[in-house]
């Protein structure tokens, strides 16, 4: 997927799971705990793919109704339990972030997935001194795709959100985020994007990690 020209990026803030780390087989299994507790059918991985994107906050009120806190206080024991046992980089994640740093660029991360999980990965992967802030669920005063995270990433960086900084994500609400902060939404993951999958269509389309740092360079 071609797109208009880019710009070298001075900051790019990265999605956390399936963007940077390889999460689906634990989301989906914590997921399942919490509705057994509840009786409700379980989700395949694919079912899981497709709609696990918003934070719980956003998310668990619609699925659970006023039991929505009891749910989440089990997905979250759930999700404490086994996530660091799932915890794997993908495909050259770790070699792309050296690059990026070694180009001078700013790295920060914006994930819905709650804030003292997502910090414990990254210190877990080695990874957290890559990042100039880790924001994930309930950190700023909304979630993705609201503007909110993008700003408290960039806090204190000298760097405004706008078309230099790009966001890359693997999944539409990514590129909402993107385009709700103003920055340039780059989709990053194996699969190619089917046709109406994205209201905000990513400025490009990149299948795997180090492509961004390929990319990077050649700007």
């Amino acid at each position: 997927m071609s797109g208009p020209p880019l710009t070298r990026p001075r900051a790019v803030i990265f999605d956390w799971d399936n963007t940077l780390v390889d999460s689906w087989v634990c989301i989906r299994e914590s997921y399942n705990m919490t509705f057994r507790h509840f009786g409700m059918a379980e989700w395949s991985l694919e079912e899981t793919r497709e709609r696990v994107a918003a934070s719980m906050r956003d998310s668990f009120p619609a699925m659970f109704g006023d039991r929505w806190p009891e749910a989440r206080d089990i997905f979250t024991r759930s999700f404490e339990a086994i996530h660091l046992d799932y915890l794997n980089p993908l495909p050259g994640a770790a070699q792309m972030l050296d690059t990026l740093r070694s180009e001078g660029l700013v790295l920060a991360v914006v994930s819905n997935k709650r804030g003292g999980f997502l910090r414990k990965e990254a210190e877990i992967m080695g990874w957290a001194g890559h990042f100039v802030r880790l924001v994930g669920a309930d950190d700023a005063e909304a979630d993705k795709p609201a503007a909110a995270p993008v700003h408290l990433a960039l806090a204190g960086t000298g760097i405004a959100a706008g078309p230099d900084v790009w966001f890359v994500g693997d999944s539409p609400i990514d590129t909402h985020c993107a385009v709700n902060s103003g920055c340039t939404p780059i989709l990053m993951r194996p699969d190619t994007p089917h046709e109406g999958e994205f209201a905000h269509p990513p400025a490009r389309f990149l299948p795997a990690c180090m492509d961004l740092a390929h990319l990077v360079r050649e700007l």
